[in-house]
């Protein structure tokens, strides 16, 4: 892809008003939450309720979801593994404008790659990125098929799918890994709860 400003002609423009500011305003740090996993593993369930959770204690937060993504800002992408990498891309992007703004961001897709999971990673301050494994065996992930997915990759009608005809590369040092083979959704979300409260220091700023 070519750099825009290989020309010298776009420049940074600062802001009189700096995420810091934007953090006293909303009263809490500003983290982005990047959920990864299989299909069907509860990204975006977990997402959900988590995002229920830190609103009632006051916390300012928005969830970016793989699919609701894919149905706007990057509808014209595909499941290739060039356009999952531009998919995560444009995600983390938004990410880091809303951490900018102050806010808890909870990015819920599927990443398959290390790579571009660490890419993402790489564009945010190191104390701003919490990469969270929402880990989930396959079969598990198979037997819920909340969406059918699996059915359908299992028949041919669905190709390049996570798990099935396309990889999934485990997280190699994710900072908190939820087992929902395991937990419970309540169960995950208080761990999380937990873990941004006393671990990631949320409500210290």
């Amino acid at each position: 892809m070519p750099d825009n400003n290989s020309d010298g002609n776009i420049f940074y423009q600062p802001s009189t008003i700096t995420k810091e500011d934007r953090q006293t305003l909303h009263g809490h740090k500003s983290v982005m939450l990047w959920f990864t996993g299989l299909s069907g593993s509860g990204k975006s369930t977990i997402a959900d309720r988590l995002q229920y959770e830190l609103i009632n204690r006051e916390i300012s937060v928005y969830i970016l979801d793989g699919d609701n993504l894919r149905r706007g800002i990057n509808k014209n992408l595909s499941f290739s593994v060039e356009d999952r990498r531009e998919n995560n891309r444009i995600t983390a992007e938004i990410g880091k404008i809303l951490v900018d703004a102050g806010l808890v961001v909870i990015a819920a897709l599927i990443s398959p790659f290390e790579e571009d999971r660490q890419n993402a990673r790489a564009i945010f301050n190191s104390n701003e990125f919490i990469e969270v494994y929402v880990k989930c065996t396959l079969e598990e992930c198979e037997k819920r098929d909340p969406k059918g997915l699996y059915n359908k990759a299992r028949k041919g009608e669905i190709k390049k799918f996570t798990g099935i005809d396309q990889a999934y590369e485990e997280p190699k040092n994710p900072d908190i890994t939820i087992d929902t083979s395991e937990l419970s959704i309540e169960q995950s979300v208080q761990k999380l709860v937990s873990f941004l409260f006393n671990k990631v220091g949320l409500n210290q700023i």
